[in-house]
């Protein structure tokens, strides 16, 4: 037997050794690396530095395009494929989404924490010393719930971690060089056409289980999908930023905490239901998340912005009157 699989098992033996008492736990700290942490960059961007806003969105959504398309290159099965003695913890079956290889939920953690740790090691040490314990918790809980083998977790933190260090590097090198974002746009457009093309058009294994297909492809895309049309909405949403919005983050309002919070709100409450209900029901689950992303991120960095710039000039207005 194999050394991955003898891991999980063993990680299998100790949660059924506690009657699963630890299953919720480790489920809310992936959740949150998945459904809480990526709310962190709009944050960032609308009340804190924008700059780190930019920092944190560019590598998540990037992160999101390169972990799909190694996903969908290696098109490895989860755990339970591979072995039928690795059973994971509660729904994880229907949750679990994509192919296993890299982890997902370790990009975003890596990508959210990660970036976190580097912005804060000089002013908090104790924030990026708890942001750094924190992916190491996912990426753990990722295997002792039998979702990811630990090659998975593993890679996806090298390679979301080589994502954050090349991000900031390129950053730093685009200060004081006004046409390095368009170069970067045009690079980012073609790398969501040349990505697209590439997820559509190559081969998947087609392995079937008494007639049944063991894993439809065209379900493993929806993520990869998802973060092409992230980096698009990010392309031209910052191209209107720089050129016509220009945002300042209002720091000092006293609307600007309650602004911010509407806005999450919004945000939250597109992915949940809104999406859901009109274009991922029209366009179905690839086209639908593309088109999802693609609006949210016009609507964080582009169209947000200036609610927050209007609203808060006008309390600064009546402030003075």
């Amino acid at each position: 037997m194999e050394f991955d699989v003898q891991y999980l098992l063993f990680l299998q033996q100790l949660r059924n050794a506690c009657g699963g008492c630890f299953d919720e736990l480790f489920n809310a700290i992936s959740k949150i690396a998945v459904d809480v942490m990526p709310l962190l960059p709009f944050m960032v961007f609308w009340c804190v530095d924008k700059k780190w806003g930019y920092r944190f969105i560019t590598t998540i959504w990037l992160g999101e395009v390169v972990n799909g398309l190694i996903k969908l290159t290696v098109c490895a099965y989860r755990p339970w494929i591979k072995s039928d003695l690795i059973e994971p913890a509660g729904d994880s079956k229907v949750a679990a989404t994509g192919y296993s290889f890299p982890s997902g939920h370790t990009m975003c953690a890596t990508a959210t924490y990660g970036t976190t740790a580097v912005w804060q090691y000089r002013k908090r040490r104790w924030l990026s010393i708890t942001c750094i314990v924190m992916i190491f918790l996912t990426m753990f809980s990722r295997n002792i719930l039998g979702v990811h083998m630990p090659q998975d977790v593993i890679v996806g933190f090298i390679e979301t971690s080589l994502l954050v260090f090349a991000i900031g590097w390129g950053m730093s090198r685009m200060e004081g060089k006004e046409k390095m974002p368009e170069y970067l746009s045009i690079a980012g457009i073609a790398l969501v056409v040349i990505a697209l093309v590439y997820i559509l058009l190559k081969p998947y294994p087609m392995d079937y289980v008494d007639g049944a297909l063991l894993v439809d492809p065209q379900k493993m895309m929806k993520d990869t999908f998802s973060g092409c049309g992230g980096i698009l909405g990010l392309i031209i949403a910052s191209y209107l930023e720089r050129h016509t919005i220009h945002f300042e983050i209002p720091k000092g309002s006293e609307f600007l905490a309650p602004m911010t919070a509407i806005g999450l709100g919004i945000v939250l409450s597109w992915d949940s239901y809104v999406a859901k209900a009109t274009v991922i029901q029209m366009l179905g689950a690839n086209w639908g998340n593309f088109v999802s992303s693609f609006i949210k991120l016009i609507f964080v960095v582009a169209v947000y912005p200036v609610f927050l710039m209007k609203v808060c000039s006008a309390q600064r207005a009546q402030e003075t009157q």
